[in-house]
Formats: C-alpha cells, structure tokens, sequence
C-alpha cells in the first residue's frame, strides 16, 4: 500500500474530486522502500495511487533518484510515469534525461518513447526511444541514435549500451567517426568506447583520412594502438601506393603502416589503370621503409662592390618514407604483358623494381626468360627491363619442338611497348637458333659460343642477333641435329606453370624439373679441359 507520510495541508472536493486527497506543503508518499517527494498531490487512497506536482522527488535507497514536474504513481502496477524535465538518476553516475519516462518499478526499467540522453562519466547518448535497465546498467536506443565521446561521435538507428562497462553493441547500420582521422562502419559486433578495442562483423570497414582502408567478415580492432585483425575475406587498400591486399586471414599494424596477409593472399597493382599486376603467394607481406632525402635551399643573392653575389644553399633533410611488399612461398604473378612464378619476392616501391628469388620465371609473349635471380624494374608503370643473374636463358618456341634458345651467365631483357626488343647477355653466352628460308621452311640449327650476345626482336620475331667477334658456332642440319644439339645444358620449358589470366594465380601446377646446375657445371668444366688438351 502507498502510504501518506506528510503533508502541510489536507482538504477534500467531493463534487469535483470524489475520493480524492487534495495534499499541499512538503508532501511525502512512501510505498514500499521508496519515498516520493512533492509540492503538492491528489491521493487516490482506494486505487492505491497518487498524482505528484512540482518539485517531484522520487527516492529508491541509495541507487535510483527520479525528478520531474509532475509523477503519476501506481501501486498495484509500481509504475511511475514522470512528465516535464524529468530526470533519472542511477548509482550517481548514470544519468537520463528526457521530458516524458515511465519507471516500472516491478522490472526496474526506464523508458522514454519522445526523446531523452544518457550521459554517464564518458559518453553522452541521445535518441527518439529508449529503455534503461539499471541491474544489469544496460540501455536500448532506437532512432536518430548519436554517442558522443571526447575522441569520437557514433551514429546509428539502433544502438545497445552499458553504462558500466562502456561497451556499445552494434546491432544496425553504424557510423563511427574521429574527426579527419578514422571512420568505422560497421552493422554487427561491438565496440568499447573506454578502451577502443572492437569487435566488428559482417564485412565491415574501417577508412583512415590517409586513403588506407580495411574491410573483412570479422575485424578485432585496437584502436588505440592502431592494430587490425581480419579474418574472411579480408580487403586492405591503400590509395595512395594505389595497392590493395586481399586475403583470408591477415594483420595491420596502422601506425607503422605494416601488414600481411594469408590464405588465398593475393596484392593487386592498380597504380597503372590500364594493366593491373596481380600476385598471389601463401603469405603476403606489405611494410613501410622510412628514409631521408635532402633537399637544397638557395639563398637570396646578396649585392657585393656592386655585383650580385649567389651564397651557397643550405641542405635540408625531409622524412619520407616507401611501400615494400614481400611474398613467400608459391609465387604467381600476372599482368597482361608479362606473367612470373617464384619462390618468393620482394617489391621495392622507392624504386619500382620487383625481386623474383627461386627458381624464377618470366613470360612476355612468345618469350620465356629464367635466372637464379631475377629483378624487373618498372618505369611510369610499365615494364622497362628485366635483370636476370645466374643461369639466365631466354627461349623462344619457334615451332612444335624448336626453341629458339639465349643463355650466359646474365641476361638484361628490355621492354617497350609491352613487348621485349633487346636481349643483352654477358658472360659465357650460348645460343641455339633454328634459322629458316624465306618460305618459312627451317634451314637447320645453329649453335653458337660467345662473350657477349645482343638479340634483336621486332614483331615478337627474332630480326638479327649481334656476337662478339671471338664468337664460335656450326650450323648443324635439322634432321641430323642430335638431342643434345638441339638443346642448351640449361634449356626447360615450363608454359604449364605460365598463369593465362588472373585467375591462374591461384592455380598450383607442378613445377618443372630445373636443369641440375651442379650437372651443368662440372659438363662445363669437362668441355674447358678437352679444349686445353
């Protein structure tokens, strides 16, 4: 029962108040453990409820306070509907705000349905509706919902809050903003708005103001530290090195700008709109190098026994930094004019120039090039020449068994319009060309031994091949040529390996056989003791 525990004044108005206590002057009301305070009241002693004016004070031991104009009380229901400037206090550090509540006191819930806030000691929510469970500090927005915290503002329809723990659950569209630095968009997953570690699913996106941006099925993100765990197809992309990894599982490290990427990992290229470069490898690793460059600043001239004298500039050294982006392990690479397999790799942006390590091949049109090591650097976003070192051969298939064949010890191969022109060798050069008659038909196999070797290309057709003058051949004829004849020590074919397109770089062909080069050496080593003999 709701009892009547002081009142200055207490009258009745039978006509128009039938049953009704008119109190005024310092009224309390107590029910239960809770004390209402008011300017003025109606008691309905009968229904078991009262309607509070002015000054309104509701008081739940030492947790919950409510303030408003005016409170309509019920006791059977303990429902208490707080109207005009209401204002719920819980535990001293949560606050609700709005001009319209009703308290349920039997499941100790909070709502407000035209618009109310939470503040608490961090964050500052508003929204149209809302309910507030103060045993468990958990609250419920819907509509035109924003949090305001000093690092960020979170927008979204629906948001799930606590007040103790400060955790945000995303449940809906949801828009987290630090101003020009991070925007976060997610629609599932949580968000700790103390600690800045989340939680986020469902492709979700983190965009940074420096045009890097990460996507995935599930992100565990720091944002404090900058640090971003993917799993499911991940998507990080770099606007301004223009180059997006993709992945199954991978991690960003933001303020170091260093990432990488696994299962299924693969870098796209677009830095060149017109031909993409697609790698594929089983980790994939992108990391920023900084360096120093120095800059000169002239001085002013200075006027000296009337002639303009120049001092000498100072030197001034800028911070700056490069994108590095290694691969291991079952290398593909593919762009419409050349395709590459590998063991590993390593792309140094500061000087556009991609690495290949192990076992290393190269496809440009008809022509197939293969080194210990082999190293392309790249120019305006096209390919300018490519640097092979060790056991270097460049074959050309001129027919169903002939393979017009380069090899020494390394080989530069340059490229213009898409297309190698030029190949250079140096050192210990050999050659195997099928020469052929103007109807087409082939003369025979011509085998030469040269220092240097310079071949010319035009049409994807061997033009001329320029040797030195110490050069030594025999042009053997084709249906006398022997195996041996027809093929270099060095000589492999592996157009099964070579990707098509850019879905090929997933493809796992088995790798063709090498040459044994220990085999290669000591043949070598048999044919320089026969000529000294």
């Amino acid at each position: 029962m709701v009892f009547l525990e002081h009142s200055e004044t207490l009258s009745f108005d039978e006509a128009r108040l039938p049953d009704v206590q008119i109190l005024k002057g310092n009224v309390c009301f107590r029910h239960d453990s809770v004390l209402m305070y008011c300017d003025s009241a109606y008691f309905f002693e009968k229904k078991n409820s009262l309607h509070a004016f002015g000054h309104v004070h509701l008081l739940q031991g030492d947790s919950i306070e409510g303030f408003g104009d005016v409170l309509y009380y019920n006791g059977d229901t303990k429902l208490a509907r707080f109207r005009k400037r209401v204002k719920l206090i819980h535990d001293k550090t949560t606050t609700l705000l709005t001009d319209s509540l009703n308290y349920d006191r039997a499941r100790n819930i909070a709502y407000y349905f035209s618009g109310g806030t939470i503040k608490d000691s961090l964050n500052v929510l508003t929204s149209r509706k809302g309910h507030y469970t103060p045993d468990n500090h958990q609250a419920i927005f819907r509509g035109e919902v924003e949090l305001v915290n000093p690092k960020f503002v979170l927008t979204a329809d629906t948001l799930y809050y606590n007040t103790e723990s400060y955790q945000a659950d995303l449940v809906g569209p949801t828009q987290i903003i630090y101003e020009e630095e991070t925007t976060i968009l997610s629609s599932n997953g949580w968000y700790n708005t103390q600690t800045e570690k989340s939680q986020l699913l469902d492709r979700s996106r983190i965009i940074h103001s420096d045009g890097k941006t990460l996507t995935g099925d599930t992100i565990y993100y720091d944002k404090a530290i900058g640090f971003g765990q993917v799993f499911g197809h991940m998507q990080s992309t770099d606007s301004t090195n223009q180059m997006t990894l993709y992945g199954n599982k991978g991690e960003v490290w933001e303020h170091s700008n260093n990432g990488y990427v696994t299962d299924s990992a693969m870098v796209v290229d677009w830095s060149d709109s017109t031909m993409y470069t697609y790698m594929h490898a089983d980790t994939l690793f992108t990391e920023e190098i900084p360096y120093q460059i120095f800059q000169l600043i002239p001085k002013d001239s200075i006027l000296v026994d009337s002639v303009w004298q120049a001092q000498a500039p100072d030197t001034l050294w800028i911070d700056t930094a490069y994108q590095q982006v290694r691969a291991f392990y079952n290398v593909r690479i593919y762009r419409e004019d050349m395709q590459s397999v590998c063991d590993s790799v390593r792309y140094h942006g500061r000087d556009s120039i991609i690495s290949l390590y192990g076992n290393p091949v190269c496809w440009n049109g008809s022509n197939q090039v293969s080194a210990d090591s082999i190293h392309i650097y790249i120019r305006n976003g096209d390919i300018d020449y490519l640097h092979g070192i060790g056991n270097t051969i460049a074959i050309k298939q001129e027919g169903a068994e002939e393979f017009d064949q380069l090899a020494g010890k390394e080989m530069v191969a340059y490229v213009r319009d898409g297309d190698i022109h030029l190949i250079d060798v140096n050192g210990n050069a050999e050659t195997v060309f099928y020469p052929r008659e103007e109807d087409g038909t082939y003369i025979g196999v011509n085998k030469t031994q040269s220092s240097f070797v310079k071949l010319y290309l035009e049409n994807r057709q061997v033009h001329h091949v320029v040797f030195t003058t110490s050069s030594s051949g025999v042009m053997i004829p084709l249906d006398q040529a022997t195996k041996e004849e027809r093929y270099l020590t060095t000589f492999f074919w592996a157009e099964q390996e070579r990707p098509q397109q850019p879905g090929d770089i997933f493809l796992h062909p088995e790798r063709t056989p090498r040459p044994n080069a220990a085999a290669v050496s000591a043949s070598a080593e048999e044919d320089e003791e026969e000529e000294e003999e």
